[in-house]
């Protein structure tokens, strides 16, 4: 059996990066955490932070220093959900919500690390979570 248990993210400081994560979130960080080792708690899969000596910050889209990975995040209001993230400290790298409302808006994290807001045509938000159309 296989069972996927953490996402890991490098950074210089895995208490700031993880508390960022969490206000973007509203996931607490998980106790215990340290300068070497910080995460969050989704179900089963914990999203991770650890510390590496002499981070390189990716710079996306530099293919020279490439992103590594992104987290896509589905939001409800994505005009809201962007006001909170770069009030805490993401920056907008690039916007391809289309005229209807729909599709996503590229961040990086305050060390560099790219994640995106998105939001999907025909996703319904229920108690249970997200409920994706079904490709026909």
């Amino acid at each position: 059996m296989l069972r996927l248990t953490d996402f890991i993210i490098d950074c210089p400081d895995t208490m700031k990066l993880a508390a960022f994560y969490s206000e973007v979130t509203g996931r607490p960080v998980k106790e215990g955490g340290d300068e070497n080792w910080a995460g969050i708690q989704f179900g089963e899969i914990e999203l991770a932070f650890i510390r590496v000596a002499g981070y390189r910050a990716p710079q996306w889209p530099d293919s020279e220093h490439p992103k590594q990975f992104h987290l896509d995040f589905e939001v409800d209001d994505i005009e809201a959900e962007q006001s909170r993230v770069l009030a805490l400290g993401a920056t907008l790298q690039r916007d391809s919500i289309g005229p209807d409302g729909y599709g996503w808006r590229v961040y990086t994290d305050p060390v560099g690390h790219p994640f995106c807001l998105c939001r999907n045509k025909g996703v319904a938000w229920t108690d249970q979570g997200l409920i994706w159309p079904t490709s026909d």
